[in-house]
């Protein structure tokens, strides 16, 4: 067994010693304050953030996909930021997927010893059939787990382009991605309960990742969502009838009308409105300019 006592996110956190003896409050404020470090730990590896998410923009924009992978905490999280990119911005489910060790039994229970071994990492992106066109993102905060290595080094053999997260430093833990990003949180507040600091750094990159990379592919106009999927929920309906009133000015009757002329897409529905075509012609319209509504309307991009 490797001792893993030296890693960042294994040390104790000198402030938290006593929490066993602190009131609610104290906790919470104890708590509160070192959630209010990740920010910061996040913005110090903006670089490499950026990068990834050029990796993910050349990739999609080529057809290519992005697959996270992670064990335990890691991999839920990247199978929940899979998961929120369809109904968000209406892609096609294999766009971003998430593999977890113990596959998806391990997303509700934990199921211990999956992330050990390497060639179980190998094997999931073989089974995902991995070409140069994808990225494959492996997630380890402690930057050890044996499963996301094997992963990584199965997705370079094969071409892809890869990615490695973790919160600990390279000269604890090294990897041989294409792009190392570390978040450094420091020691948690329990011990070596990653599901707390770390965790919150993982939700925010990943979350960073996929929203730019599709507010570059078009899925966004200026602040809104409108490639979000309006045939969910009455909710996401009521968000797109709002988006085409604010963007066009439209009666609430005349904005859910073009809704639903346009089979319920947002970008469609606009450009119906703004040039004056049916939907057939508007989705022609859109195809060409590559899904950017800015660009059909002639909005210059910084």
């Amino acid at each position: 067994m490797n001792h893993r006592g030296h890693l960042a996110t294994e040390q104790r956190n000198a402030d938290s010693t006593a929490i066993d003896r602190m009131s609610v409050g104290e906790a919470f404020d104890l708590i509160n304050g070192e959630d209010a470090t990740v920010a910061g730990a996040v913005a110090a590896a903006r670089v490499e953030i950026c990068a990834a998410v050029d990796f993910v923009v050349a990739s999609l924009r080529a057809g290519g996909r992005l697959i996270y992978v992670g064990a335990g905490t890691s991999g839920r999280l990247g199978v929940l930021d899979a998961t929120e990119c369809p109904p968000t911005f209406l892609t096609d489910p294999d766009l971003v997927q998430g593999i977890i060790a113990g596959g998806d039994e391990a997303i509700t229970r934990s199921v211990e010893g999956a992330e050990d071994f390497a060639a179980d990492g190998a094997a999931a992106v073989v089974a995902k059939e991995v070409s140069p066109k994808d990225v494959v993102f492996g997630v380890a905060t402690g930057g050890t787990t044996p499963y996301v290595h094997g992963s990584i080094s199965e997705a370079k053999r094969r071409g892809a382009r890869t990615v490695f997260f973790a919160c600990v430093p390279t000269s604890q833990v090294a990897d041989d991605a294409d792009v190392s990003i570390r978040v450094l949180t420091g020691p948690e507040v329990i011990t070596g309960s990653t599901r707390m600091k770390a965790g919150t750094a993982t939700k925010m990159v990943l979350n960073m990742v996929t929203t730019i990379a599709m507010v570059q592919l078009g899925k966004v106009y200026e602040n809104l969502m409108v490639d979000v999927n309006t045939t969910v929920n009455a909710k996401l309906v009521d968000r797109g009838t709002r988006m085409i009133e604010t963007l066009t000015g439209v009666s609430r009757d005349a904005a859910r009308e073009l809704l639903d002329q346009s089979g319920g897409h947002v970008k469609v529905a606009l450009v119906m409105h703004a040039r004056g075509l049916n939907k057939r012609a508007a989705i022609e319209l859109l195809c060409e300019a590559d899904g950017k509504v800015g660009d059909v309307f002639g909005v210059a991009r910084r």
